[in-house]
């Protein structure tokens, strides 16, 4: 895993650009705004009331959504693929905005430990953990286990980079098929620390941030559907043993 020097002020709003491009059978690519947040699962932010609605962490939007907290949740999953851990853990995701989120990618960086937990959530209500160990450039492979898009079947191998640094963080996806790089996307951000000022600027530049990224997501689906690509059944889903 790449841990660039000293981490950022934490909580902090981490301001980018997510960008996506498919490259066959159709070649299609876009790129937008964003901003997520990057916190210590030991010091999650409870924001104030009147910011509440801008920014919250349940629970439940992550892992198995037992509880009590998300970083007891990710130590159950770690014990369920056999690691006991308890150090630090810093994840990056994408806060509640008016009760509704949606976190295509949560990453979760256990900085005691070799390991990067990736969370992928497609837009049926289904999730997936990836357990990774980056090597020394922050970079692992993995193979895919989620239907996440219509227009893939669950087959081909991703290769995932990360950093995190006190200027920048940045996580890199892309998904390879007999050979062929099918699928690239990416978050490239600056963090900021997040005080309450910073939040609602955040919340005021780029509203309803998280219902952006699901219609964002559903227009781009609806683009590939229009010329033409074809739809991949998808196949039954059968929640991983940690996340149960």
């Amino acid at each position: 895993m790449t841990v660039a020097g000293v981490l950022p002020t934490l909580p902090a709003i981490v301001t980018g650009s997510v960008r996506h491009g498919r490259r066959i059978p159709i070649r299609h690519a876009f790129r937008y705004r964003v901003y997520q947040w990057l916190v210590d699962l030991d010091d999650v932010p409870h924001q104030p009331w009147y910011l509440r609605p801008l920014a919250r962490f349940d629970v439940r939007d992550h892992l198995g959504g037992h509880g009590p907290t998300i970083k007891a949740d990710l130590r159950r999953y770690l014990a369920s693929e056999g690691i006991t851990y308890d150090g630090r853990v810093v994840m990056l995701a994408n806060a509640r905005v008016f009760g509704h989120v949606f976190d295509p990618l949560t990453v979760f960086w256990c900085l005691a430990g070799p390991y990067v937990v990736a969370e992928v959530h497609n837009t049926y209500g289904e999730r997936h953990a990836y357990l990774l160990r980056p090597d020394a450039h922050g970079t692992a492979e993995t193979l895919k286990e989620l239907y996440v898009s219509p227009f893939n079947d669950v087959s081909g191998q991703y290769r995932l980079s990360f950093e995190l640094g006190h200027d920048r963080i940045r996580v890199q996806v892309s998904l390879s098929r007999d050979g062929h790089t099918v699928f690239g996307a990416s978050f490239d951000g600056v963090p900021h620390p997040a005080t309450r000022r910073a939040t609602l600027a955040a919340a005021v530049r780029m509203p309803l941030m998280s219902q952006r990224v699901s219609l964002l997501i559903r227009l781009n689906g609806v683009w590939l559907w229009a010329r033409r690509l074809p739809v991949v059944q998808r196949p039954v889903h059968r929640l991983q043993k940690g996340l149960r």
